[in-house]
């Protein structure tokens, strides 16, 4: 990596404590800039900070205990943090799942995502992620995007985006991953501009997955989800280099079902 570039990745590790020496052993062999986690599953006293700092990484959490949780670690300043999504009141929300932190390094304004799974769908959970969407689009619209800053939004989004994202489409074209409506409000995100950094780098692969169910062998097949994305302002989406998904961690003993996700940016 040149000195003029950031490398981001975005990480759900289902569960900082059970996945500590998984983290901080991808973190010293991939030794991220910024690393976007998501599902701690901790509150914000019980994170591992003294094992995070030892990996070289300072850390703000937005956490909550057994559920949720997300955290930006990062080798520079953080700054301007910001815990939570707007608009929670305004849609009778509750507003205490942790799953969204937003914060700027090195001039880019980067946000941790966990965003809701939605299943069983239709139902109360399926419409609480639609929700969210929401209220993620309209935060984009009315305050990120206007800053005309580098913003790369990184996270588990929960959404496959098209059938090629998902081994199994026939079987999962109910799931709330994949359903009509979640694809609808993934790509009413990227209607307002924004580039999903994978895709535009891979736009005709298949079977590239970042996401692994415990069961059936899934992982031994092969038989996988891409749902962890980085969506990037037109700002970010120009200075972007590469987008790999990182596939070692998820071969690894007790690993989390999920594999990280690095994006390359240049930097002013």
């Amino acid at each position: 990596m040149s000195q003029n570039t950031i490398r981001i990745a975005t990480f759900n590790v289902n569960s900082i404590k059970a996945r500590l020496p998984r983290v901080t052993e991808w973190l010293e062999e991939a030794k991220p800039d910024v690393a976007l986690l998501q599902e701690l599953k901790c509150a914000d006293e019980s994170f591992p900070h003294f094992e995070i700092e030892s990996a070289g990484y300072k850390a703000e959490i937005h956490g909550q205990k057994s559920y949720n949780g997300v955290a930006i670690l990062s080798r520079h300043p953080i700054e301007d943090v910001r815990r939570g999504l707007p608009g929670a009141d305004e849609m009778g929300d509750d507003a205490d799942q942790a799953r969204y932190i937003e914060a700027t390094v090195k001039g880019i304004r980067l946000a941790s995502i966990y965003l809701p799974n939605g299943n069983p769908a239709p139902g109360p959970k399926f419409d609480y992620k639609l929700r969210w969407m929401e209220r993620l689009r309209a935060h984009v619209a009315e305050t990120l995007l206007p800053s005309e800053r580098p913003l790369a939004l990184g996270g588990d989004y929960n959404v496959c985006p098209t059938d090629r994202d998902v081994h199994d489409p026939t079987g999962f074209a109910e799931d709330a991953l994949c359903r009509p409506e979640s694809r609808a409000a993934f790509r009413a995100l990227l209607n307002l501009g924004l580039t999903e950094a994978w895709r535009a780098l891979h736009p005709n692969a298949e079977g590239k997955y970042s996401y692994w169910d415990y069961g059936a062998g899934a992982w031994q097949k092969d038989n996988g989800l891409r749902i962890d994305h980085f969506l990037l302002s037109p700002q970010a989406a120009d200075r972007l280099v590469e987008c790999e998904i990182d596939r070692r961690p998820r071969g690894r003993e007790k690993p989390s079902d999920h594999t990280p996700v690095v994006v390359e940016l240049t930097v002013d």
